[in-house]
């Protein structure tokens, strides 16, 4: 073996050129050499042996030594030193030192040299991963230039000058096909330290990759007078960016443009041909969603912030180009956004509202004991329900045309009469499948949830609390290969999941599993965590 025959001259030579070829500290390399040395040692002089190498980094000289504790009565020759012989070595020495014993420079076997050269070469292979991992890892984020080393079953091995990295077949575009030696460009979604080494993981299809790509192309975005809020990507295929401007004279979408389309066009000719819908961004929900199903029109917007859904009626010709091929349109405008859209006809609005009104007159005329005309009055001036009817203030009935005092409070004597008779109703039910009159204590619980809950058997407070999030409001699973929608207990009451689980958390105070003051702490934790979660994002 080289190295341990080595002179002392040549020790520094190896130690300088292995440093320089794996870009790794020259400390490390010789630190790597001591310890090949001491093993190879210890090969002659017994595995037990604790042996120590020293090179002196300036003059390249070697020292080997020994270690051996001081005790009273020595068990053990390789490792211990009585009080006598180690006063030879060091007039001071007391029992429980360390006394190092310097040894005879020898010749190592080839065995012994073999031994050490693995050593070396796992010592600098660890170093080197440790200093690619430390380079590497706070890259991500970044476009990041490359070589194709190899190609293996459709994954990309991509040379990185002071790494590798690899480039799975999902993240490339559909269609794209790479050879060895072409230059690629990819984003650095993730850096991970693997027992193997770092394993450095590269995309051409996360939405990051195309922001980037625009904040090399286009200077303002760069400099920050340009922002770009949300990407959303069907890759290969077509793509919408949203951007703001933070300087009012500047246009943020004819800033992306460019002159003639050429910035757009460097980045859709990198991203093999994608096309892409560059939107203005806006704080209005409303305006922004409407940007967002360019080109298609939109006559008007009905917004659900409750459930982050949004209705989006649209010209009877435009339904197919708000949509788009196989929904492409419509699902990046929701990827965009961050909402579920709902897409609409005029015709079909028109429809669907004439049936409601339709729904809601036969309501009031049947609960309120109505004439079909009164009914369709109540429904036009925008009651959507009996319990609004009920209690809604007086004077606010009593405003409609036609009405006065008398008729308005008539009618809201007789909503309250049917809610009273309908609740009747429901507790008889509910008893009658015998859910206790406990859980209806539990905050959030409504009468007909009773009777849902009875009819899905949770009939008690303990019941409720032991329920997961699913059993609530339902899941979804394979089956032979489709799709399927399992019905929650509570199926039909338009319930969020958070709903469902404050429901259930409330339950489990109610049963005494949790205290109160827990729930709070685990609701203030949350919260600071979605914070954390938002300013890091930001």
């Amino acid at each position: 073996m080289a190295v341990v025959s080595a002179n002392r001259l040549e020790l520094l030579q190896i130690a300088d050129a292995v440093a320089r070829e794996k870009s790794i500290d020259r400390h490390i390399v010789i630190a790597a050499m001591e310890d090949a040395i001491a093993k190879a040692a210890r090969s002659r002089y017994g595995a037990e042996t604790d042996i120590h190498a020293e090179i002196n980094p300036r003059t390249g000289e070697l020292r080997l030594a020994r270690h051996l504790l001081v005790v009273d009565q020595v068990e053990n020759y390789a490792t211990e030193i009585d009080l006598v012989g180690a006063r030879r070595l060091n007039p001071a020495a007391q029992v429980g030192d360390s006394i190092a014993d310097t040894l005879p420079p020898f010749d190592f076997g080839r065995i012994a040299a073999q031994s050490a050269k693995q050593v070396i070469v796992q010592k600098v292979r660890e170093a080197e991963r440790d200093r690619q991992y430390e380079e590497f890892k706070d890259r991500i984020g970044e476009v990041i230039n490359g070589a194709v080393k190899r190609v293996e079953y459709g994954n990309v091995v991509v040379d990185l000058g002071r790494g590798e990295a690899s480039l799975r077949r999902d993240e490339l575009l559909p269609r794209e096909v790479f050879k060895v030696g072409d230059r690629i460009r990819a984003y650095v979604y993730d850096v991970r330290r693997e027992p193997r080494g770092p394993q450095i993981f590269l995309s051409r299809t996360h939405p990051q990759f195309m922001a980037k790509l625009f904040a090399q192309e286009v200077p303002e975005i760069y400099d920050g007078i340009v922002e770009i809020k949300a990407v959303a990507r069907d890759p290969g295929s077509r793509a919408k960016i949203a951007v703001t401007s933070r300087d009012t004279s500047v246009d943020p979408v004819g800033a992306c443009v460019g002159m003639r389309g050429s910035r757009v066009q460097a980045v859709v000719n990198e991203l093999q041909g994608e096309k892409i819908d560059i939107i203005p961004w806006s704080n209005d929900v409303a305006t922004f969603i409407v940007n967002a199903l360019a080109p298609a029109e939109v006559v008007k917007v009905v917004l659900d912030e409750d459930r982050e859904r949004i209705e989006v009626v649209v010209p009877d010709a435009q339904l197919s180009l708000a949509i788009g091929r196989r929904g492409q349109n419509v699902r990046l405008a929701s990827q965009l956004t961050g909402w579920d859209i709902d897409i609409m006809t005029e015709a079909e609005e028109s429809e669907r509202r004439q049936k409601e009104f339709a729904e809601r007159s036969k309501i009031f005329a049947e609960a309120l004991d109505l004439d079909e005309m009164m009914g369709q009055l109540l429904a036009s001036e925008g009651f959507a329900s009996v319990e609004e009817l009920a209690y809604v203030p007086i004077s606010e009935l009593a405003s409609i045309e036609g009405f006065d005092e008398d008729t308005a409070q008539e009618l809201q004597n007789r909503a309250q009469s049917h809610l009273a008779q309908v609740e009747a109703e429901i507790d008889e039910r509910r008893r009658a499948l015998g859910v206790e009159d406990e859980l209806r204590e539990v905050p959030g619980v409504t009468s007909p949830m009773l009777v849902a809950f009875g009819e899905n058997d949770i009939k008690t407070v303990e019941d409720l609390a032991g329920c997961a999030t699913d059993d609530l409001v339902g899941w979804t699973e394979r089956k032979d290969g489709e799709t399927v929608r399992i019905a929650g207990a509570l199926e039909g009451f338009q319930l969020s999941r958070e709903e469902a689980e404050a429901l259930i958390m409330q339950a489990r105070v109610k049963a005494g599993w949790i205290s109160a003051e827990e729930l709070a702490g685990a609701g203030d934790e949350a919260e600071e965590t979605t914070e954390e979660d938002a300013g890091s994002a930001a």
